[in-house]
């Protein structure tokens, strides 16, 4: 879990690196925490960087953290944004940009914690047999056994289930693939494809046919290690 953090007030960033970092020490949540005092540094980086949740001061010069907010919302549909702020004025106008949360100032540790309880929670970190896909749309999450295969094409992965459906992401495919072969069904054929192998029907010289009609290509240098990796699975099964 990615989390970037944004205020332009050192002390107020400092007091949630320490919150934060306690939080980490006592959950055993392991997460990366980027912290910015200039909300047009985040702006100018996140279109770049992936993070999975936002907190960001309201009240900030140049680009206040609504302005911020609405930008991430134009790469980033479906990060969760939680605000922090020493005015409620701004309660309202969260909304607009589907905020997570809004926390007030001084931060309370125990609202903080209880936040960050329920973000832990919405990416049900804890659940192998799920995991959350992002896309423009919003946030999706699937049985991992009712993925059939995934592929990466014009920097976009398409994930195509057993039902017919399929679910376009906006993670990068090595993302995913981390994610996926963690579980033991699911082998790299391709650079660009990753398959779950209880969907396989016939693995041939070039190609891996698929229980739904579908095909995906083989890398030559792959075919002895496929096989047996697919064989054991079937043994194992």
């Amino acid at each position: 879990m990615k989390i970037a953090v944004c205020d332009d007030d050192q002390y107020e960033l400092g007091i949630i690196r320490e919150l934060l970092d306690n939080y980490e020490a006592s959950s055993n949540i392991s997460f990366t925490v980027k912290y910015y005092n200039s909300s047009v540094e985040l702006a100018s980086t996140a279109g770049f960087e992936k993070f999975d949740i936002y907190f960001l001061d309201i009240i900030m010069p140049v680009m206040n953290g609504l302005a911020l907010a609405n930008e991430i919302r134009t790469f980033d549909k479906a990060a969760p944004i939680i605000f922090l702020t020493s005015s409620s004025e701004f309660a309202v106008d969260s909304y607009e940009v589907k905020a997570f949360n809004y926390l007030l100032k001084p931060v309370n540790k125990e609202r903080l914690y209880t936040t960050l309880d329920d973000l832990i929670d919405f990416f049900n970190i804890e659940q192998t047999n799920n995991i959350i896909i992002k896309n423009n749309s919003g946030i999706h999450k699937i049985r991992t056994a009712d993925i059939v295969y995934a592929e990466a094409l014009n920097r976009k992965v398409t994930i195509h289930l057993k039902n017919g459906e399929h679910i376009t992401s906006t993670d990068v495919f090595s993302s995913i693939c981390d994610t996926l072969s963690i579980h033991k069904e699911f082998t790299l054929p391709h650079r660009s494809y990753i398959v779950n192998m209880n969907y396989i029907s016939t693995i041939i010289s070039n190609e891996i046919h698929l229980s739904n009609n579908k095909t995906v290509p083989l890398a030559q240098r792959r075919v002895v290690e496929i096989k047996k990796q697919y064989l054991t699975f079937q043994m194992e099964e």
